[in-house]
């Protein structure tokens, strides 16, 4: 399983939720069992089955989910998605914390799927950034993975890009780039505004330049210039409108912000009826 998956968080999602406990849901007798269908009211790419599942098991561990259909699919609006069968107390307390949960990482791979269609057919990758929310972001990298893109570095601690603020700070372009050979083995990506800071990014060889709200013409002259030397990177006020222009450049790779940060919660609903047969 992708390492993404690995800390799925859910007992934090519960609590933030439940606190001290469901005083609505307990109005309803405890062995109360239920059926409920989970369907979507617009197109989307499925994404969160572990994490949905994750909080109603957290719950009771004797729920049964049966989905209809599998991660990374596109499904039309008015599908259901899935079937769950258990004690009903759980299945109303997770609830809102589980489609919480699927409506937003659907929503980011469904925005994914959209950019890495709109550049099929190029060399270029889609990347992701660190616009994430707050305490999701392994969620959301997932998310983006899950609809066709890529992952940018996952945090601070993986990958070096210096941007504009560290320039300054490091003196130049060239001692920040030297600086950050000296200090560690991971790849060093660099941030530049200009044809001119690309020249100079170029003589001290990163792994990898970003190209900031360069526009078309001198995305392709710099595509020319690097000749292969060193990876590009395209970013800064790119939509689907234009996304596939700028990966016509020649450009290896786009990061967008907005896969993770502009993200409308798909539309989920959970329909419940009582079940009174016993479980199996």
């Amino acid at each position: 399983m992708n390492t993404l998956l690995k800390n799925l968080n859910i007992q934090a999602f519960l609590a933030e939720d439940i606190g001290t406990g469901d005083i609505t849901a307990a109005i309803i007798p405890p062995d109360t069992r239920a059926l409920a269908d989970v369907l979507t009211r617009e197109e989307m790419v499925l994404c969160g089955q572990a994490w949905f599942n994750a909080v109603f098991l957290e719950l009771d561990a004797d729920i049964r989910i049966n989905w209809r259909v599998a991660e990374g699919d596109k499904v039309e609006k008015d599908t259901v998605l899935c079937q769950l069968d258990g004690n009903a107390r759980a299945l109303l307390t997770g609830e809102r914390t589980a489609l919480n949960l699927l409506q937003l990482l659907s929503a980011t791979a469904t925005v994914s799927r959209q950019y890495a269609d709109a550049v099929k057919g190029t060399r270029c990758k889609v990347l992701d950034t660190r616009k994430t929310i707050p305490g999701l972001r392994d969620a959301q990298k997932y998310a983006v993975a899950c609809g066709g893109c890529h992952n940018h570095r996952i945090g601070l601690y993986d990958g070096v890009l210096i941007k504009e603020n560290h320039i300054l700070a490091a003196g130049s372009i060239t001692q920040a780039i030297q600086t950050a050979r000296a200090l560690t083995h991971v790849a060093v990506e660099v941030e530049v505004e200009s044809l001119v800071e690309l020249a100079e990014a170029l003589a001290a060889q990163p792994d990898r330049i970003m190209l900031d709200n360069f526009s078309l013409a001198d995305l392709t002259a710099a595509v020319a210039l690097t000749a292969g030397a060193t990876e590009l990177e395209a970013s800064g006020n790119i939509s689907l409108a234009n996304i596939r222009t700028i990966a016509e450049t020649g450009v290896d790779y786009i990061s967008i912000g907005a896969l993770t940060k502009h993200v409308n919660a798909i539309d989920l609903s959970m329909r419940i009826q009582l079940n009174m047969a016993p479980n199996k």
